[in-house]
């Protein structure tokens, strides 16, 4: 498939600048086998089985932006693409000029020097903890499709309430609708819950820039898949329970986690517990081995997200999906609404 089998036209007016009042009062759009459902996510629980198990990404978004100058007096933003050590990181630079090892950068408080450039990236080292002076001086880097500054509300309400293990530029937005209540609701229900982590990288929001798909090249992004979890997903299909991703980041780690191509060799939907990269980009025609059903929200055009979703639940259905959303005045993309996708069994 080509890249402009995956564009639409998407009114400027249906991407979420702010999140709605309450977490789990946005919209649910229920794509089944053969039919569209218009819901409210807090519906949720009745179309989740007990015994079926819900995947969750644990990471915590990070202030990973900063803005500075360099010793030349020029200014510099960056955008932190990975936490290397306590010291070190990878970011993205935008700056008049690129700068040379040995350059020095300062921040508010405290400053970096930079060390080299590493596959597109970056790499600096920072005069303190990075993490520390991050929390102190970083911004959170909210996507470039939302046309603000990050507000003080955006600090809580672009984590997921079950965020805890540091390290994304971007949340994964699919958990961002659960709130406690959903959590305690589904637990009553007997729907079994487990968490694995991927840190979202800046590399996220890259454009596809070439039509022929299969010349794409993911960024790659870390992923850990505790041992708890592997256990959950065993004994999920040992009963015959449905595994459902929340996201398309716990969907691609467990994906990459069963590549028959890595350590985890398995066709029957089972997971090897331990850390990784991953780079994996699916496209249709890919073989789910994991996931039965996908919560997710609404994906730009073009993007290697929709194509994820397109492979997922069936190319025509997404497009009727996304049509359906649009007509219906749907909100898109981080801070919009979600869907529930069956996996096309085609």
């Amino acid at each position: 498939m080509r890249l402009s089998d995956f564009d639409f036209a998407l009114p400027p007016e249906l991407i979420a600048q702010r999140p709605g009042e309450h977490r789990a009062d946005s919209r649910l759009l229920h794509v089944a086998r053969d039919s569209l459902a218009d819901l409210r996510f807090r519906d949720l629980p009745t179309l989740i089985a007990p015994g079926d198990l819900l995947v969750f990404n644990d990471t915590r978004v990070i202030r990973a932006r900063l803005h500075g100058t360099k010793d030349s007096g020029g200014r510099v933003e960056a955008l932190v693409e990975r936490v290397l050590d306590a010291h070190e990181a990878l970011v993205q630079l935008r700056a008049s000029k690129p700068p040379r090892p040995g350059t020095r950068l300062q921040w508010r408080t405290s400053g970096a020097t930079v060390l080299a450039r590493e596959d597109g990236f970056w790499r600096l080292r920072f005069d303190d903890d990075v993490h520390a002076c991050l929390q102190r001086e970083g911004a959170l880097p909210l996507p470039p499709y939302i046309g603000r500054a990050p507000e003080a509300a955006d600090e809580e309400r672009y984590q997921t309430v079950y965020a805890r293990e540091p390290g994304s530029v971007a949340a994964p937005t699919a958990g961002l609708h659960f709130d406690e209540t959903m959590l305690q609701q589904l637990r009553e229900r007997g729907v079994r819950a487990a968490f694995v982590t991927l840190h979202v990288g800046a590399g996220t929001f890259q454009p596809v820039r070439v039509d022929d798909l299969s010349q794409h090249r993911m960024h790659a992004e870390r992923f850990h898949v505790p041992e708890a979890t592997a256990r959950a997903i065993d004994e999920a299909r040992d009963r015959g329970s449905r595994i459902v991703a929340v996201g398309t980041t716990s969907l691609r780690t467990l994906e990459s986690a069963a590549d028959p191509r890595g350590r985890a060799a398995d066709a029957q939907g089972r997971v090897a517990a331990g850390s990784g990269e991953t780079s994996l980009f699916v496209t249709p025609g890919y073989r789910f081995r994991v996931v039965d059903r996908l919560l997710t929200n609404f994906h730009l055009p073009r993007s290697t997200l929709l194509m994820l979703v397109s492979a997922f639940a069936g190319v025509d259905r997404v497009r009727a999906a996304y049509a359906h959303a649009i007509a219906r005045r749907y909100r898109f993309f981080s801070y919009g609404d979600a869907m529930l996708l069956e996996r096309c069994e085609d």
